[in-house]
């Protein structure tokens, strides 16, 4: 069994992407980091600094202690969210990154458009399908590059996994198994993260803050785009009131198959992404977290092969490959159109949670 998939497994956490040298790079990409969150704080600043190919250099946030405390902690130029749109500070910076509230992203996005600064955009893209067809358009409009932060997909245990699937060691793929979950108030702070409770602002809570994972790493490792959707969500707490707490949701893909993913905000902590073929089943668990290694492994003939490898620092190789295409001129590949696409599936999973019935999402439309 080993002998089969071995070559694919060889250097596992190798970034078949990059074609520079990291080492020759002496101007990176500067980056404004729009938000500054526990997630930009203590993954994305990081991130960037680990990154030969990005360096921080200006950042902004509603909460004026935030700025001050990081710009002086990183030796870094503060600026209020008013300059940033302005354009104060826009020669200090090459590209933006933004990581606010999902209701937000639109203007910010829009105000590094205007910049001809280009963007990488947290997922899922904003709280509306509407506002985020308008936030792709905005880039497009403007010709800049619109990246969307779907860091799985620069993550090498899921790069392994899609080339095993592409070569054919699970033979034909009959569906996949997704589930994250956490305790959203215990896990992440409590009040520091109010804003996922605010419709408002999120666009929902457990299918817009993790059903994302499942749904793009599936599309991802596939290669490919469900084509009907349905699900059901559910709020059993008053804390959540307004939002959903739990959603379960199926993805049907062409071919057959089908993809069944569960998430909860108020659950014990899981992350896990199985794909069963007629020949083997692929297992990332753990999947989804940014703050735990991932686990790989290959079960075949009632064989489990656990693969022993590097981890990485999942936002150091996501802004890796951002500095690295925008340096080398090629193009991201979960660009603004790819990202529409969650937008279109998350929309009509929230419709079939309100009608019971499966929503088609067609070859969906332009941005």
């Amino acid at each position: 069994m080993e002998a089969d998939f071995a070559e694919y497994l060889d250097e596992f956490a190798r970034r078949d992407w990059e074609t520079l040298d990291p080492d020759a790079v002496t101007d990176p990409v500067r980056v404004a980091v729009v938000g500054l969150g526990w997630f930009a704080r203590d993954w994305a600043l990081p991130g960037i600094a680990r990154s030969a190919y990005t360096e921080a250099t200006v950042v902004t946030d509603i909460d004026d202690d935030a700025v001050e405390a990081v710009a002086a902690e990183r030796d870094l130029t503060g600026v209020t969210p008013d300059e940033f749109r302005s354009g104060a500070a826009a020669d200090a910076y090459d590209a933006v990154y933004v990581a606010t509230p999902n209701a937000t992203h639109l203007e910010y996005v829009e105000a590094a458009a205007e910049q001809e600064k280009a963007v990488l955009c947290e997922k899922p893209l904003e709280a509306t399908l509407d506002r985020a067809r308008r936030l792709v358009a905005a880039c497009r409009d403007a010709d800049v590059p619109l990246m969307v932060g779907y860091r799985m997909q620069t993550d090498p245990a899921v790069r392994r996994l899609r080339e095993l699937l592409d070569a054919g060691v699970a033979g034909d793929v009959i569906g996949v198994h997704a589930t994250m979950s956490q305790t959203m108030l215990g896990e992440l702070g409590g009040e520091a993260d109010q804003w996922r409770l605010d419709p408002e602002l999120s666009g929902g809570c457990a299918l817009m803050d993790l059903g994302v994972y499942p749904l793009n790493t599936t599309r991802f490792v596939l290669g490919a785009d469900p084509v009907r959707v349905s699900g059901r969500t559910q709020t059993n707490h008053e804390a959540f009131a307004g939002v959903d707490e739990h959603a379960t949701f199926r993805l049907e893909f062409p071919g057959g198959v089908d993809a069944l993913c569960s998430v909860s905000q108020n659950a014990q902590h899981a992350s896990r992404l199985e794909v069963t073929g007629t020949d083997a089943r692929l297992i990332l668990d753990p999947a989804f977290y940014e703050r735990e290694d991932r686990g790989f492994a290959v079960v075949r003939d009632g064989t489990r092969v656990d693969v022993d490898f590097d981890q990485v620092h999942q936002i150091e190789e996501e802004f890796a490959y951002f500095g690295h295409q925008l340096l080398a001129g090629e193009p991201f590949h979960p660009d603004g159109e790819h990202a529409l696409a969650d937008a279109r599936a998350l929309d009509g999973i929230y419709e079939s949670a309100e009608t019971g019935r499966p929503v088609d999402l067609g070859d969906g439309d332009a941005a």
